[in-house]
């Protein structure tokens, strides 16, 4: 687009993730995986379903992502894939203000699989994902368990 609407429109979409929305980067199993795991990436927003429409203007402006209604009358917009995050990524961050860090370092994890497959990483790619991780962990507020510190060092093979 191109246009100061477009950027109006990113700077919105920006200001709903940082206020209704969530960024993660996670290390999940994965039974058909040679590894076992994989990444993955999210942008996610969120909204009561009954003031569910942004989502779809959202959905429409960014050109990607699947809206579900869960049974709790939250209806959220996922967005997954580590080239997909990171596209919308670049260009929300210069709007992005709270969620600022987690952007960064899931930005920072993608530009490091956009160049390898995950087989091939190398330990210190690994390594720098597995900080990556720990940084989204540490700035988001979950009421989940989150895996320690020691298990990403394990899972990603980084242990001595």
């Amino acid at each position: 687009m191109g246009s100061q609407t477009h950027s109006e429109d990113l700077a919105y979409i920006s200001g709903f993730l940082d206020g209704d929305g969530s960024l993660m980067l996670q290390i999940k199993k994965r039974k058909d995986s040679k590894l076992g795991w994989r990444f993955m990436f999210t942008i996610c927003f969120y909204q009561d379903s009954r003031h569910e429409k942004p989502l779809y203007w959202i959905r429409k402006r960014l050109h990607i992502g699947y809206i579900s209604r869960r049974n709790d009358h939250i209806t959220e917009l996922r967005i997954n894939g580590y080239e997909q995050v990171k596209r919308i990524l670049c260009d929300l961050l210069p709007f992005i203000r709270f969620k600022r860090k987690q952007a960064m370092a899931i930005e920072r994890a993608a530009g490091i699989l956009s160049k390898k497959p995950t087989p091939l990483l190398t330990r210190k790619n690994r390594l720098h994902i597995a900080q990556c991780i720990l940084t989204v962990q540490h700035e988001n507020y979950t009421t989940r368990q989150k895996k320690t510190k020691s298990e990403i060092m394990r899972i990603l093979d980084l242990t001595p």
